[in-house]
Order: structure tokens, then sequence, then C-alpha cells
């Protein structure tokens, strides 16, 4: 779904579509519980001595490497950059979107390059490198399987980890057997094999690899890439020329610090105590080296990440893209990645995008959150997202941006709890003011259903408890009485 239909629109066609809650609902939660496990698993290693600390330990650890990083960002970019040219590699600096896709065509243009190979990579997506190129008659294949998928059937990614988290072994059968030009069945060996015989050629005739980074290590201008596919190796180490689009804040300073974020990035991600493939690239191929690319070019992108640097946003900038917040959010576990209309989806989303990209388009995302805070205690770096979300909801109201019944209902709500008798008389009367949206179940307990205008998002996918007839205050004197006589 694109940014460009209405955020509502996006919700309510997500909120209908029964088979994409279903299996995002069921994914999420299978890695919610797989990441929950596996963290406890971790706690009792780090009581036994056998890993570096306790996921607190860890955390707070990630958490300062991390600060450190970008109050010093500067310095640790321009080490960065001096390491990876002494490693035979060239740096490139771009401030938004536009100016890293022309670096990457010129780079093509300058190899005679035509066809290139891309494994999964979050930022690329975020400049729409895929359509920069392809319009410029050039070819780039997504080798992650998911991202693969999602590239047949030209749509972005619905999760940061999963992509076609959405997608049925039917659907994607149909999108490749369009490939293949046959029917193709939907078991996993078929649907696999498919995807590797067409893909392997894709690595062998390819001009340039292009991939992310999740880490870049400062000290020795090591590029790290994290993936449970053999493509991130391939992609790196066969074509002859490997181009990195990095984001800025992408940095740890030492080797020994790609150590505490390699025991919370896997185990966040995908419930894994290590992923299955883990690349260290530190520069081109050198003589006498069977593989790697003869030129290796990082991007290190900009694209309003400095502007969040100097504001109170400054943490969300240490997201790891483990996608953690996601498969905890309440409200990503409803809706899927397509209904945010943004790149991010999920809490992470919510907050990055707006603070990238501005209010404009964005600020309804800003409701997508019931403020649980899920998802920061799931956070490996901790990031509390509600909180600055709440920020942001300050920011788009000081602008003007809210709807005007929100502001009317909100002062309402205000001027009746800052004074305890109109408290007391609404939460006394309030189950007669919701009684034509009241609905009795046959155990006797009530539920809202179907409530008008504003307050209708509350009960379209979902029942709402209704007010209860005797309120709590009630209740709490009934029963210190009873108490009292006692």
């Amino acid at each position: 779904m694109s940014a460009k239909t209405p955020f509502l629109e996006r919700v309510e066609k997500a909120l209908a579509d029964d088979h994409l809650r279903g299996a995002v609902r069921y994914t999420a939660e299978n890695l919610y519980l797989k990441r929950k496990a596996v963290m406890a698993d971790l706690d009792v290693l780090a009581e036994k001595g056998e890993a570096l600390g306790n996921f607190e330990e860890l955390r707070a650890r990630a958490q300062e490497i991390k600060r450190h990083t970008l109050a010093h960002l500067d310095a640790y970019l321009k080490q960065a950059a001096e390491q990876i040219r002494k490693n035979g590699g060239v740096v490139h600096w771009a401030k938004d979107a536009r100016e890293a896709n022309q670096i990457v065509l010129e780079i093509c243009k300058k190899r005679g390059a035509k066809k290139l190979i891309k494994s999964k990579s979050m930022v690329t997506e975020e400049i729409h490198l895929n359509q920069a190129l392809e319009a410029e008659g050039m070819e780039i294949v997504e080798s992650d399987l998911g991202e693969y998928i999602i590239q047949l059937a030209r749509e972005t990614p619905a999760h940061i980890v999963i992509p076609a988290i959405h997608k049925t072994r039917r659907q994607i059968a149909d999108l490749f057997g369009a490939v293949a030009g046959r029917e193709l069945a939907t078991d996993t060996k078929t649907l696999a094999g498919f995807a590797r015989a067409t893909l392997r050629q894709k690595f062998m005739t390819a001009d340039v690899g292009v991939t992310g980074a999740n880490f870049v290590v400062a000290e020795t201008g090591t590029l790290c890439l994290v993936t449970n596919e053999g493509n991130g190796r391939l992609t790196s180490s066969v074509p002859p020329c490997q181009i990195s689009v990095v984001g800025m804040e992408k940095l740890v300073p030492r080797l020994e610090d790609l150590a505490v974020m390699l025991n919370l990035l896997p185990r966040s991600a995908t419930g894994q105590k290590i992923t299955t493939y883990f690349n260290m690239i530190t520069g081109p191929r050198r003589p006498g080296e069977p593989d790697g690319p003869e030129e290796l070019h990082v991007i290190f992108l900009d694209n309003g990440r400095s502007n969040i640097l100097a504001t109170q946003y400054q943490e969300v900038l240490s997201c790891i893209r483990c996608g953690a917040c996601l498969n905890s959010c309440p409200v990503y576990r409803q809706l899927g990645g397509h209904a945010y209309g943004s790149i991010y989806p999920g809490p992470i989303g919510t907050v990055l995008t707006p603070l990238l990209q501005g209010f404009d388009q964005w600020d309804e995302l800003l409701q997508a959150c019931s403020l649980c805070g899920a998802c920061a205690e799931n956070c490996p770096l901790g990031i509390q997202l509600h909180k600055h979300i709440i920020r942001l909801r300050g920011e788009a109201v000081a602008q003007g941006r809210e709807h005007p019944l929100m502001r009317t209902a909100l002062k309402a709500v205000h001027f009746a709890w800052t004074r305890p008798g109109v408290y007391k008389f609404v939460a006394r009367s309030a189950h007669l003011g919701v009684k034509p949206f009241t609905r009795r179940r046959e155990d006797g307990s009530e539920y809202l259903d179907n409530l008008p205008s504003i307050a209708a998002g509350w009960t379209n996918s979902r029942t709402m408890p209704a007010p209860a007839r005797k309120p709590f205050h009630q209740r709490w004197a009934e029963l210190q009485r009873e108490e009292g006589a006692k």
C-alpha cells in the first residue's frame, strides 16, 4: 500500500484482510516467544560465566557504546573513512537519497555495469535504489528470499527482518511460477529450489553487488553483514564490484564492541544465539585471494539523520534494525507493515519516519500506538519509542495537526479528570451514556460495539469493555464499609 493512500484507508484495508492479520500475528508471536526463550537462556549462561553478560548487562553496555558513538559520530566517521581508504576501498558521502542513488549510478556507468545483485538492505529500500536503477535501464535483483518475493510482487517489505511475512505459499508459488513459465508446487523444497537455481545464475552474471551493513567498525574500517542466507556472502564476494550503502549511524568504535552487539542482534531478531552467516569485509580482494570484489565502494548516507543527532530523539539512531519492537507491538500485530505506508513499519517506523521525512503525510502515523511500552521493554537498546511518540504527538498538536474533534474531546476529559466531583459523576453515569452501543454476552459481561465518530476506531475491529455500572471508587467505598462492619 502506498503512502499516498490515506492512513485510515490503509488501516481499514489491513483490518479487513483476515489472512494478513492471522499470518502477521502468528509469525510475530512466534518470533516474540523465541526471543523471550533465548534471552532467558542467555541469563542462565551469564550466571555460569559462559556469556559476556545477561540481557540487562549487555543492553546497558550496548546503550553506552551507541551513546558514546553518536556523541562523537563525526570523529568516528572520519576514522572509519580513513581506514576504509587504507584498506583499498573508496568512500562516498551522500546527504540524501538522490545523491546516494546518483553515486551508485555513476559507479555503474563508469564500469559499464548493467546487472546488479543486492542483499537485504533496509537503507536501500529507504532511498528507493531499485526504482532509480531500473529507471536508467539497469537490472537489479534482490537475492534475499523474502526480498526477492516482494520484488516480484512489486511491494515494499512488510517487516524489517521478514519482508514477506504476509505472503502465503500459494502466493509465492504463483509469483515464482510467473517467472518460471509453469505452475509450481507449494512445498518448501520446490520453492526454495526454484529461487536457488534462479538466483545462482544472477550471482554469476552480476556486474555489481549491492549490500548494506549491520555495523561498521571505525578502528578497522570493517563492514559487518549479518544474514541467515548465503546471499549476503555471495553478493559481497562474487561480483567484481561491491557497493555498500550505509546509514551514517551504523558505526561502532572497536571490534570488541561488535561482540556486544552480536550477542543482542540475532537473539532479538529471530531468537537465535548466533546468526547463520556473519561476514566481516575489510577492503576489496587482495593479490592472491580467491574471491572478493576488485572494487569496494562505501556510501555513508545522511538523509535526515544528522538533523536528529542534536535533538531529544537522538537515541532513535541507536536502532540496530532487529524488528523486536514490531514483534511485541499489539498495533503491528493487527495491521502488518504495509498499513504504515513507510519503509520502516511498527514502533520504530512510527518514530523514525516523521523524524526523517517530516510530519507531512506522516502525522497520522503517530496514532498507530497504544503507548503500552512493549517496544521499549523488548528493544535490545532500550529505546523509549513510546515516550518519543508522545513527544512527537505533542509537536504535532502544537502545529495544529490533531483532529478538531479530538482536541474538543481531550479538553472535556481534562476538565472532568481535574475536578473530583465531575469525575465521580462521569464515572457513575458513563454506562448510561454508552447504553445504545452496549452489548451483553451469554456470561452476562458487557462490551461496546460500533462506537461513532472519532471513537469508531476503538470498536471497528475489536470489542471494548463497557464502563462498569458501579465504578471502582464506589465499589471500594462499599467494601471498606463492609469490612468496617465486621
